[in-house]
């Protein structure tokens, strides 16, 4: 989330028309068509942060800027040429790196929250604890996940880290 991207299409023979079609998982669908004989693009209904990127030497390919979890979704590239008409598929998955938080409730005992990921992150601590984590589920598709540290055993060091495991990266806090 909040990085851009690009998609391209590969280029086959001599390209008469490039289209794309965007059907995110919220909302409706987008269509972005260039034709190459007049130089001329049409758009409906698609986002502002999305568009056409030209660039020399290299076919027009498609910039998301600040992806969003809005921007979730299928983007089918069709090309028209005069050996075909040929399709590429894309699926776009958004990660969203959750905040991490370490901190004590009123009993003491630590806890790790890992807020608004997606997908859910992964706890877990050191020394090892036998708790489980618990997941709340947003509206907006992101999911905040909560574990409170329970010793193992009485033996227990005074200092504790929470790990974090997500796609988008692996965080680590430790508490007293």
């Amino acid at each position: 989330v909040g990085s851009s991207s690009v998609l391209t299409c590969p280029l086959k023979g001599n390209i008469t028309m490039l289209t794309w079609k965007i059907t995110p998982k919220v909302g409706g669908l987008c269509t972005l068509v260039y034709r190459l004989d007049t130089n001329m693009t049409h758009r409906t209904t698609c986002s502002d942060n999305i568009n056409w990127t030209f660039r020399a030497g290299l076919a027009p390919a498609l910039e998301i800027w600040q992806v969003g979890i809005a921007q979730e979704g299928n983007y089918s590239c069709e090309v028209a040429s005069l050996e075909g008409n040929f399709q590429m598929m894309y699926h776009l998955t958004v990660l969203v790196p959750p905040r991490l938080s370490l901190y004590c409730d009123e009993q003491g005992s630590p806890v790790c929250e890992a807020a608004a990921g997606k997908p859910p992150a992964q706890l877990s601590w050191v020394p090892e604890s036998s708790s489980t984590a618990e997941e709340k589920y947003h509206d907006n598709g992101t999911v905040t996940v909560l574990s409170k540290f329970t010793a193992c055993d009485t033996n227990v060091t005074n200092v504790t880290t929470c790990m974090v495991s997500h796609p988008a990266g692996n965080w680590s806090q430790t508490i007293a």
